[in-house]
């Protein structure tokens, strides 16, 4: 009886259950304030500020959990939307989705290898090697393609952003809110990447190599490929989102994704995930960028001065990081480690 109370106990007050607390507050105060927050269209709003947000959070999870860390995706995010549509413009390339996702798919994983043989063969730390990444990626990409901006879509690009899973018409403002169907592809990463990482042995690894590298040599895990496969899955997810990013947005510059960084490590910490490795998930993954996304994209309902966004968003993250410090503990004192 002692061991199921202490469960349940565990399951109530746990980092999970408090962000949704938080989360359910954040939305009673946000709809008192403004009953329009209640409406249809805030909640399409919302997932097409989410789209981004969650693939590069999830991308950065797996590396987070296997022990490293990431700072370098937005910058190869910003190459691998830039050079496509430079490509393209130089007339050295088609009008086709396929070759526009391809070439930037191509970009993350050279990005990706380089980073996996500064962390994995040169032994670098995570940290500096993949601010070395962010450097050259960032500072090659303006050296070598110059800074022009483009705003015009290619055909490919334009019917895609297109296709939309429903449009949403407000009766009393007569505005329409579109939900595109891009929003299924953070769906279906989650869903791919918590099946692997829950029942495969490639997740398993991760988690293993993130928790005691020699512990999980010695069990029969190929240490350095699977932090190849963690740092190429990273760059290529970020460099596919960066080109969802270009379609939905209608912008390809050389720093528009730059700074991403803080806010979705803050998603990953929040969620659970801790920086020493081992530990996380895709379910806390997600209650992180939910509650990033509500802060970030409602705080104006709350009448709090968009300046302080990123004031906000640094107490989340030190919200998450309490918070999954005092959870380990308590599991720690309760015997569960």
């Amino acid at each position: 009886m002692n061991k199921k109370s202490n469960n349940m106990k565990l399951a109530l007050t746990g980092t999970h259950m408090i962000l949704v607390y938080v989360m359910i507050i954040f939305c009673i105060v946000a709809a008192i304030r403004q009953p329009a927050f209640l409406s249809p269209a805030t909640i399409i709003n919302l997932s097409r500020a989410a789209i981004f947000t969650m693939c590069f959070a999830i991308c950065e999870m797996v590396v987070i959990i296997s022990g490293g860390i990431d700072v370098s995706f937005p910058a190869v995010g910003c190459v691998a939307m830039y050079v496509p549509l430079w490509l393209y413009n130089h007339d050295m390339g088609v009008d086709s989705v396929f070759f526009f996702f391809g070439v930037a798919v191509l970009v993350g994983v050279v990005f990706g290898i380089l980073n996996g043989i500064l962390v994995s063969i040169m032994k670098l730390p995570p940290l500096i090697a993949t601010l070395a990444t962010s450097g050259v990626a960032a500072g090659g990409l303006i050296m070598i393609l110059g800074t022009r901006e483009y705003t015009t879509l290619p055909d490919s690009l334009e019917a895609l952003y297109e296709i939309n899973l429903l449009t949403y018409a407000d009766p009393e403002t007569g505005f329409t809110y579109p939900l595109t169907i891009l929003v299924l592809v953070p769906i279906i990463l989650c869903i791919v990447v918590a099946l692997v990482m829950r029942y495969t042995m490639l997740g398993r690894g991760i988690y293993a190599i993130g928790g005691d590298k020699n512990a999980a040599r010695i069990a029969g895990f190929n240490v350095r490929k699977l932090q190849f496969v963690a740092y190429i899955f990273c760059a290529v997810m970020a460099s596919a989102t960066a080109m969802i990013y270009v379609t939905l947005m209608h912008s390809s510059t050389t720093t528009a994704l730059m700074g991403e960084e803080m806010i979705i490590i803050a998603a990953c910490v929040v969620g659970g995930c801790r920086l020493t490795g081992g530990h996380g998930g895709v379910g806390g993954t997600i209650l992180g960028v939910v509650l990033i996304t509500l802060v970030q994209n409602n705080l104006n309902m709350l009448g709090v001065p968009t300046c302080w966004q990123t004031f906000a968003v640094g107490l989340v993250l030190l919200l998450g990081a309490v918070l999954s410090s005092v959870q380990a503990k308590r599991i720690s004192d309760m015997g569960k480690v």
